[in-house]
């Protein structure tokens, strides 16, 4: 079997390609990236030297790179990871939100009906459902939830998966869809709120949140996430959409004070900003057709995920730290350059 993972060097993604060595040791994956600010080659280090892995720097706007990839490699399954995906971003700049997340998506999907990929699987937010009050904590986003967007990164994520909809009814392009709640753990791009809270409460910096900091989110650590996925590809039926959620709701200041306490560090480095333009208020996932259909269940409670991350980051310091500094950026040019060259 031969994979394409797209935005591998990314957090999830990478997770996933590592995830994917491991379990299934005879496949071939190979990650299309095309290392923007978030994609970090050095992320994909442990396996580097795996004969069955190959990293290949290319953009998937880039129609004609990705249809020689595709010649070249003849893939049975493509997994899309590759996305632009911070909210805060999307709002100072949708225009690349929208031509990644929607018309790098139709290209991939032009690639595998032309070449006859068995499997494309489109990862998803649940942020296309929009937001569930805090005052109805019996509501959950179910596969039938109408989509209902409040950012240009949530609207540019419904886009696609309506275009892949779109391609499976109109061109029978076997695909599948997921829509997972937040993921956490290892190689999380300091931007996002649970590493950017480590990172700043280990430097002693303030730890800025939004608004009073009641926003709920469900989460998901990223190994339960890239099981989930592994199960779609092989077991899930084609054209079905498929939620995965943690079933651990946190408000973000629950997380932040989880963090402080599991550092030893004081509740008064917390700041708390102005609110973000439509900050959704609670996102909340009902992934029982997924257990029900595929037998998936996370298996790793937010209490005992948390601190398996936070471990990581204090024995991973340079890798976030190069981030943070913005060394990281010349990382390809440094160590990948001399290796194998670009494709």
């Amino acid at each position: 079997m031969k994979i394409l993972v797209t935005g591998g060097a990314g957090f999830i993604g990478s997770n996933f390609v590592f995830h994917m060595l491991k379990e299934h040791p005879t496949y071939r994956v190979v990650c299309l990236d095309a290392l923007t600010y978030a994609g970090n080659l050095s992320t994909l280090d442990p396996v580097m030297e795996n004969k069955s892995f190959e990293f290949v720097k290319g953009d998937i706007l880039d129609r004609e790179l990705v249809n020689k990839l595709f010649k070249e490699e003849n893939f049975d399954f493509v997994v899309n990871f590759a996305a632009e995906s911070h909210v805060d971003r999307s709002i100072e700049d949708p225009d690349i939100f929208l031509r990644t997340n929607i018309i790098g998506t139709q290209v991939l999907m032009d690639a595998c009906r032309k070449y006859g990929v068995k499997r494309f699987h489109q990862v998803s937010t649940d942020e296309v459902y929009g937001d569930l009050p805090l005052n109805r904590p019996d509501l959950f986003f179910t596969e039938e939830t109408p989509i209902h967007t409040s950012s240009p990164y949530s609207a540019s994520k419904a886009s696609a998966d309506l275009l892949v909809q779109a391609y499976y009814r109109t061109f029978d392009l076997p695909i599948t869809i997921s829509r997972c709640s937040n993921n956490y753990g290892p190689y999380h791009f300091p931007e996002k709120l649970i590493p950017l809270m480590i990172s700043r409460a280990l430097n002693d910096e303030s730890l800025p949140l939004y608004g009073k900091g009641e926003n709920i989110r469900d989460w998901l650590y990223v190994g339960d996430h890239c099981t989930a996925i592994d199960l779609i590809l092989h077991k899930g039926k084609v054209g079905e959409v498929y939620n995965i959620g943690g079933h651990n709701e946190k408000s973000n200041i629950e997380v932040v004070k989880t963090i402080l306490k599991e550092l030893n560090k004081p509740e008064s480095l917390v700041t708390f900003v102005k609110d973000r333009a439509g900050h959704d208020m609670r996102y909340a996932i009902d992934p029982s057709k997924t257990r029900r259909e595929l037998g998936w269940e996370p298996t790793t409670l937010f209490n005992e995920g948390i601190k398996l991350t936070i471990k990581w980051y204090l024995e991973n310091r340079s890798w976030w730290e190069n981030i943070i500094s913005g060394d990281y950026k010349d990382y390809y040019e440094k160590m990948y350059s001399n290796r194998a060259g670009e494709q």
